[in-house]
């Protein structure tokens, strides 16, 4: 059984419902007439060859196994419930800080969950990066900030009041450690049984300091990690340190950031103090991409192998490398269009009415495309850096590489202010 696009009957519905010609077709499903005319294409297959093969095997139509899905997906992060318990929300544009709150980054980055952080109302007085770059970044754009450029482990081996401003007492210790497998004891460990890790050098700095409240961020895969086990080890070792610890699961778009980025965030309050974390309320607007990327200045950015961006050309906004045709999604795809599973990130267009999908490091990786919805081409280091969410005055050191990797790693600033409001909220309770 072969199935093509009827261009007749597509030029007759088309004339019913006042659309007059390909372009203006094209321009109503936002793509381009010439993408609009390989979809027209007899070459183009509407249905792909796995789908056909069923249909095969059975003897039937498409039609005959085909009907309109009504039902909502439901998945654990799309529930209220993911994380500890039934969430509670504080709205954070009511929150306001009593006092000036004292802030240590560990991992900081390119500093967006300090900027974040920062402009929530928290002074930051020792922010540790070992990459060079990084640190730079963060001198640059706050040259008064005490940035401490080293390794991690020496300045807790060292004791990293010996970095920072002696006798300040420290209400938030923050930073995104790497997630990392321990050697288990069942649920036993104790800090030392986690020494080598990033984990254990946050939480040696964290027992130092012994501030208020600790913020952890990480990977969304944390929370399956080892089938659960690292998370669950991390929570003991932290209550261990005297803290009552909650755990969460957050998404980007809920706090105006125009981004599917999710993140586990990790949050400890030290139990003297009898306080409950309660997680900033989701934002009612979800921007997208349309939203951030209006007026963005010029900067440097990737650009495709003509080979590849010959591809991507045919690709509509919203759309991947389903949409080719598929000779042509062969060729590109190779083994992997055999392997199974979505892969949606293969020549992966975003549209301009949706939020981008998660930045990596690099913009132009085959498995986590991240094409402009307009022009065929990555997304420039400054769209990269309004998609994260950072101001167009924020600057990045060190190649156009090194300034993707920067942004891509970074927590977005929008998400680090709601996630430091609601700590604030805490903070503000303790005062009281």
């Amino acid at each position: 059984m072969d199935y093509i696009i009827d261009k007749a009957k597509v030029h007759e519905i088309m004339k019913s419902n006042g659309i007059s010609t390909q372009q203006e077709l094209a321009n109503k499903i936002g793509i381009t007439k010439n993408q609009l005319s390989v979809v027209l294409s007899a070459k183009t297959v509407p249905f792909k060859s796995t789908y056909m093969n069923l249909c095969s095997a059975l003897n039937v139509s498409p039609f005959d196994i085909i009907t309109l899905n009504n039902d909502e997906e439901k998945n654990i992060e799309d529930n209220s419930e993911v994380g500890n318990e039934i969430e509670e929300y504080i709205d954070v544009n009511t929150v306001t800080p009593k006092r000036t709150y004292k802030s240590v980054e560990l991992f900081a980055g390119a500093g967006g969950l300090a900027l974040g952080l920062e402009q929530a109302g928290f002074e930051e007085i020792g922010l540790v990066e070992i990459d060079k770059y990084a640190a730079e970044t963060l001198r640059i754009n706050r040259p008064k900030w005490n940035v401490i450029e080293n390794d991690i482990i020496k300045v807790a081996d060292d004791g990293i009041r010996e970095y920072i401003a002696h006798g300040v007492d420290v209400d938030l210790v923050s930073g995104g450690y790497p997630c990392q497998a321990f050697s288990y004891a069942g649920y036993k460990l104790g800090l030392e049984d986690v020494r080598g890790t990033m984990f254990y050098y946050f939480a040696q700095i964290v027992d130092e300091l012994k501030p208020k409240v600790f913020l952890a961020e990480n990977v969304r895969g944390l929370i399956s990690h080892d089938d659960g086990k690292t998370l669950q080890s991390m929570i003991n070792i932290y209550e261990s340190l005297g803290y009552n610890v909650t755990w969460h699961l957050i998404k980007a778009n809920d706090y105006n950031v125009a981004q599917k980025r999710e993140r586990i965030i990790i949050v400890g309050i030290r139990k003297e103090f009898d306080i409950k974390y309660i997680l900033p309320k989701p934002y009612d607007y979800k921007p997208v991409l349309r939203d951030v990327l209006n007026n963005v200045p010029n900067s440097i950015g990737e650009k495709y192998p003509a080979k590849k961006k010959k591809v991507l050309e045919l690709v509509p906004p919203g759309g991947y490398w389903r949409d080719l045709p598929e000779d042509i999604a062969k060729s590109y795809m190779g083994k992997s269009y055999y392997s199974g599973g979505g892969r949606t990130g293969m020549a992966r267009r975003i549209s301009w009415d949706e939020p981008c999908l998660t930045l990596t490091c690099s913009p132009a990786q085959k498995q986590t495309e991240r094409c402009h919805p307009d022009e065929t081409r990555p997304f420039s280091v400054r769209e990269y850096a309004r998609i994260q969410s950072f101001p167009d005055d924020w600057e990045f050191s060190g190649s156009m590489g090194q300034q993707y990797k920067q942004i891509g790693n970074a927590v977005p600033v929008e998400m680090a202010k709601a996630i430091g409001l609601s700590i604030i909220h805490a903070l503000n309770e303790i005062e009281d």
